[in-house]
């Protein structure tokens, strides 16, 4: 059973198949898995030599291999055969209006109790919290940009900038936090390949040129995962009012991938738990029940 989806960063290493094996080697180590257990192989490594074997044995095993660039999907090579994803593409396709709404509506709850828990941990007395929880636990159908607005007014101040306005060009911190989310925009879309779903179906982003909204609209419960990299990082540098994006920070900020959370009872990395919230909107689309959709909600934030 194919279930695996395995990450190859190392720096440099040769990726072949031998004796049904996925063998990654590197000057240090050699690693096997048998290929027949693996899903899909992502590969971030900066040096990587892929054997023209590998590609044959893992086309003949449905085996999709995501070829990043910078950690970003750029090539994506799939079996010539490969009918789950036909059935998985017409049901994304497929899905009803009411089907987008309940899916959609299930990411945003997440995505405030996210944004609600992180901003009670940083500031729990800040005048604003009483109107970002009542707009959190509210049911308007524009909850999303009201918990937006009391939140970055609850971090902005503080943090020691109480003028602070999120926005992609708005300077500030703004620039550390576009950072953070193109990596985590690369890490769902990474899983999304890996695990057979087409980006460029959304359930609530718009669609345009070259863009990817089902990967905007997957990402949105996460993007506290980044904030709170980012308030770390501030918080460890408050000497400083000048927040360029430095190799040390960036350094900093992808570390957020592998720190621990809780998710269905399991203690996983973010980016195992991305998989895993994956996982389980691919089968709500599949079977068009939306109940198999977990989004992640925060259990606790440390500093």
């Amino acid at each position: 059973m194919s279930y695996h989806i395995v990450n190859i960063d190392s720096p440099q290493c040769t990726i072949s198949c031998r004796d049904g094996q996925l063998v990654c080697k590197t000057a240090d180590s050699e690693r096997k898995l048998p290929l027949e257990d693996v899903a899909a192989i992502i590969i971030t490594s900066f040096s990587a030599s892929i054997h023209s074997h590998l590609f044959l044995q893992a086309a003949k095993h449905g085996v999709a291999l995501i070829v990043c660039e910078a950690f970003k999907p750029a090539c994506l090579v799939l079996p010539a055969r490969r009918a789950t994803d036909t059935l998985l593409c017409r049901a994304q396709v497929n899905l009803s209006d009411q089907q987008r709404i309940a899916l959609w509506q299930k990411t945003v709850e997440a995505k405030c109790h996210n944004q609600l828990s992180l901003a009670e941990t940083l500031a729990p007395e800040n005048p604003k919290m009483a109107e970002l929880r009542s707009a959190a636990r509210s049911r308007k159908p524009h909850k999303e940009s009201f918990c937006a607005r009391y939140y970055w007014q609850v971090l902005g101040s503080a943090l020691n900038t109480p003028d602070f306005n999120r926005g992609r060009h708005a300077g500030s911190w703004n620039n550390l936090l576009n950072y953070g989310y193109a990596v985590l925009l690369s890490t769902t879309l990474q899983k999304l390949f890996a695990l057979g779903l087409d980006p460029t179906f959304g359930i609530s982003h718009t669609t345009r040129e070259r863009s990817t909204p089902l990967a905007y609209d997957l990402m949105e419960p996460f993007r506290p995962c980044v904030d709170w990299r980012v308030i770390q990082w501030m918080l460890q540098h408050r000497a400083t009012n000048n927040w360029e994006v430095t190799k040390e920070f960036r350094q900093w900020v992808t570390g957020f991938a592998i720190e621990r959370v809780e998710y269905m009872g399991f203690k996983l990395d973010i980016q195992g738990c991305i998989e895993g919230v994956l996982r389980g909107f691919r089968r709500a689309v599949i079977e068009k029940q939306t109940k198999f959709y977990r989004p992640w909600t925060s259990k606790k934030w440390v500093f």
